[in-house]
């Protein structure tokens, strides 16, 4: 079946969704996006990803294109006419087309809004999440906004590719005090000895990750102490699990940090405990909106 995204109102066969030349996430990286997970027909924390979302938008001072109910509607039509039942549903909003000039357009430019939905095959995902991944360390070297989920992505796609041709899956940025942050595209965890699991603060210098957030609430509910503060490469080296989180993990157990092994070189207990126990706190919404799609944002 052809994959179909949402474009500025209508929706086009995948293959052929564009936007203008001059649109201002193509010329300066001048938007923000969410990534939702569909896990069993149902959108996952689909209201805080949403809320996330707006919170980018006004601090990029880029107005709402539409209604938070027709944000909804929009994205369970995309789900349905992709028939993902277990994927994701990416979504941008770029501040719109105008003339390439660094200074804001004016008010009456209308923000760009795209939104795509493909399927990933649960045993895939399943299996990546049984082995666990391997992950690399890198120099922080991204702006001091990391908190807005923005477009500008670049030195995190450096980060990720160096990676890849290490045979990883994920980098770690390090600040210059030997800190990690956060990875490439998600968020750190550490297991120490006690039930103790240990992630970075969500301060400006990291993204809050929504199912960072989920995993807490889950850890405290099932009896383990939760540490938010910073730590090394090297404390992280002597864990004994490490794991990352992020919308399309959603829990993914580390196994290796550069060449050292983490504990054992398997996947911890714990890992695969919070993993196995995720969706019974995440806000899981079977989208069933009522009303017309909206015609143009």
């Amino acid at each position: 079946m052809s994959r179909v995204a949402y474009v500025n109102g209508q929706y086009v066969p995948h293959s052929r969704a564009a936007v203008h030349i001059e649109d201002r996430g193509f010329q300066f990286a001048d938007g923000v996006y969410e990534v939702c997970e569909i896990w069993n027909g149902t959108v996952v924390d689909m209201e805080p990803h949403l809320d996330r979302l707006d919170r980018s938008l006004r601090e990029l001072s880029i107005k709402s294109p539409m209604s938070r109910a027709a944000f909804i509607r929009v994205m369970r039509e995309t789900i349905e006419k992709n028939r993902v039942k277990n994927g994701l549903i990416y979504i941008q909003i770029n501040r719109g087309v105008a003339r390439r000039d660094h200074y804001f357009p004016s008010a009456n430019v209308a923000p760009s809004v795209i939104l795509t939905s493909r399927s990933v095959d649960p045993v895939k995902k399943a299996a990546a999440g049984a082995a666990g991944i391997r992950v690399v360390t890198t120099p922080e070297n991204r702006w001091d906004r990391v908190d807005i989920k923005t477009v500008g992505l670049l030195p995190n796609v450096l980060a990720k590719q160096k990676a890849k041709d290490a045979g990883a899956k994920e980098a770690w940025f390090v600040d210059n005090e030997g800190f990690v942050t956060e990875g490439g595209s998600t968020n750190v965890w550490l297991v120490l000895p006690g039930k103790v699991l240990v992630t970075r603060p969500a301060d400006h210098g990291i993204l809050r990750g929504i199912t960072r957030s989920t995993v807490i609430k889950l850890a405290e509910a099932k009896g383990f102490r939760v540490e938010e503060r910073r730590f090394t490469v090297d404390e992280a080296k002597q864990a004994l699990e490490a794991f990352v989180t992020s919308a399309s993990g959603p829990i993914m157990p580390v196994i290796q940090i550069d060449d050292t092994k983490v504990g054992d070189g398997n996947v911890g207990e714990t890992a695969k405990f919070l993993r196995k126990s995720f969706y019974e706190t995440a806000q899981l919404t079977k989208l069933e909106v009522a009303g017309t799609m909206p015609s143009r944002c």
